[in-house]
């Protein structure tokens, strides 16, 4: 049985004083046929432990029911670590922030009007508890008193930038404890004494998250609520990252090294977030919100990190390893390693489609019948595509008018395509000529990700609010609910329209390979919408708003001959697609 301990003047493992040298690598953001080479690549640059979230929303998809299987085995992952002689620290907050969708909250949470999150109110927390009661037993038998590699577990995270229940935070601490949990448990805050202040507890270790090159001072405020104990950077931000409409977020590598050093040069422990940040597949990415503007992040999760998005090293992580030689005299393994081969499999056509509004029969749950608007939640759907149909009986040109649409909107009359609102845009109306005494309106709602930070945290999907037409009101809908996880039931048509009434539209294109390696998706000739290799979900993509120009297609998604593309197409139609060897992901702003 081992021990880790934490004591005033250091950590301890089994009895010897440990500095902690820890990379964040979230195992949900990385194919499992990977995980060895990215844990290793980790322990080869000198680092001692492994850090990894947990996210609810996808352990617990839909209430009550479990997935811990595939890409969520944490149980296989934590092995793996230990078999590498890893510590790992878990971090399995309910809420998880991570530039995550939800921050990791189940969207079901949503359908409950008066659900309050992050909070010790008891419709809140006595679901956190269930979720706990299956997963906190799969992390127990890995603790190092099991002679496991877990040694510390995360009670919430950052919970000092948005409350101060305490009550919540010893439920939360109390039902690790109750379900097996006996390493040390610790808050993790950023950088200001009152976000440290309102997310501690007083009885449980503190760690604090910054980015600074100069850290003589960084602990000063956590100094004031922790005067003794070891001092650790709970997330130090080699990186960043990215929204659509904007630029591609990096941080120098000289700012990098200064800043790390300055932290081991004190004999601080730290943990590199991220030191592999990965990809945010399917609908998984997350968004910020502030007063004005509703940001969603994009696909890569590449955070300019240690290794980027396809695995490869950096410059930070030759940087990070000379660091750890120098200042904690650590081993590491001096190899240079070579950039995963990729190909440019070149040119593929689209030769078949499916329009979305033909295919409701096919891919939809519904038409679910409800009087007043109503959001996706309510409908028991997370991700993907919300249609919303009624009638409008009245003849004359008139506004149509949509209240608070999450988060792009495509407005059809009778079949005809009027237009397209965004979220943010200034203007939420469309006008149009009514000439029949009843006409379908039909509005395709696309989810682009729910809030993961502050307090725009209820981010409903679908038509949040009202629909007004003729200044009116909107009553008696039909709703088709689209998850989109799997589209394997669509049928296809030959050929590719070309009119804006067929959108959204899946576009096919069907393609042989003789060597299998990874690829990447050019989607310079698309819009925006969703692609899918083989059927997997990759994720977004978002040409016109960029900054990401590319989606990475990992060699373990594709196979020797016939390989399927399918992406669906928001806002335009496209004959053709490149499969190119690199990455691109936009312009880069330096912070």
């Amino acid at each position: 049985m081992g021990s880790f301990e934490i004591r005033k003047d250091g950590f301890y493992k089994n009895g010897e004083r440990l500095q902690l040298l820890s990379g964040a690598l979230h195992y949900f953001r990385i194919l499992p046929e990977y995980w060895e080479d990215r844990l290793k690549k980790l322990k080869d640059c000198g680092l001692n432990t492994v850090e990894t979230y947990v996210p609810w929303n996808l352990h617990e998809p839909h209430e009550g029911e479990y997935d811990f299987e595939g890409i969520l085995d944490i149980d296989t992952f934590i092995t793996m670590a230990e078999s590498m002689g890893l510590n790992v620290i878990v971090r399995p907050s309910p809420y998880i922030c991570a530039e995550w969708e939800f921050g990791g909250l189940p969207a079901w949470l949503l359908k409950y009007p008066d659900m309050v999150l992050r909070c010790a109110e008891e419709s809140f927390i006595s679901r956190v508890e269930r979720y706990y009661e299956k997963l906190i037993p799969i992390i127990a038998p890995h603790q190092i008193t099991n002679d496991g590699g877990v040694i510390m577990l995360q009670i919430e995270n950052e919970y000092g930038s948005y409350g101060d229940d305490k009550e919540y935070l010893r439920a939360l601490a109390a039902s690790m404890r109750k379900n097996g949990i006996d390493v040390p448990l610790f808050t993790s805050d950023g950088g200001s004494y009152e976000f440290l202040a309102c997310g501690a507890l007083p009885e449980e270790f503190k760690v604090i998250n910054y980015f600074s090159t100069d850290s003589s001072t960084a602990f000063d405020d956590l100094r004031r609520l922790q005067p003794d104990g070891p001092l650790m950077c709970g997330e130090f931000w080699g990186g960043w990252f990215d929204h659509w409409n904007e630029e591609h977020c990096t941080r120098s590598p000289e700012d990098f090294k200064q800043g790390l050093e300055s932290l081991l040069s004190m004999g601080a422990s730290v943990n590199l977030y991220m030191f592999h940040g990965g990809t945010n597949f399917g609908f998984m990415n997350g968004a910020n919100h502030s007063e004005r503007s509703y940001k969603p992040d994009v696909t890569s999760y590449d955070y300019d990190c240690m290794l980027d998005e396809q695995g490869n090293p950096t410059k930070k992580y030759y940087i990070t390893r000379e660091l750890i030689e120098k200042y904690a005299k650590l081993p590491t393994n001096t190899a240079v390693y070579l950039t995963a081969p990729s190909i440019a499999y070149g040119e593929i056509e689209f030769t078949q489609s499916a329009t979305l509004l033909s295919s409701l029969d096919k891919i939809a749950k519904g038409p679910f019948k409800t009087r007043a608007i109503r959001s996706c939640e309510y409908f028991s759907q997370n991700y993907g595509i919300t249609v919303y149909k009624t009638r409008v009986p009245r003849v004359g040109k008139a506004p149509i008018i949509i209240d608070e649409v999450h988060d792009i909107g495509l407005v059809f009359a009778d079949g005809n395509y009027l237009g397209t609102i965004y979220r943010n845009d200034e203007e939420q109306t469309l006008e149009y000529e009514f000439v029949k005494e009843e006409t379908e309106l039909c509005i395709v709602v696309y989810n682009m990700g729910r809030v993961n930070y502050g307090r725009f945290l209820h981010d409903r999907k679908g038509i949040t609010e009202n629909v007004r037409v003729h200044g009116r009101m909107m009553f008696g809908w039909e709703v088709y609910t689209l998850e989109l996880d799997d589209i394997s039931a669509l049928e296809y048509q030959d050929g590719i329209p070309t009119e804006e009434s067929s959108l959204p539209v899946f576009l096919k294109a069907e393609f042989d390979i003789d060597e299998v390696e990874d690829c990447f998706l050019r989607t310079d000739d698309l819009g925006q919408g969703q692609a899918y290799i083989n059927g997997f979900n990759l994720g977004r993509y978002w040409t016109s708003a960029g900054p990401q120009r590319t989606l990475w297609i990992p060699k373990a998604l594709l196979r020797e001959g016939r390989n399927e593309l399918v992406v669906l197409e928001l806002r335009k139609t496209a004959r053709t697609a490149e499969l190119c060897d690199k990455p691109d992901l936009g312009p880069v702003t330096v912070l």
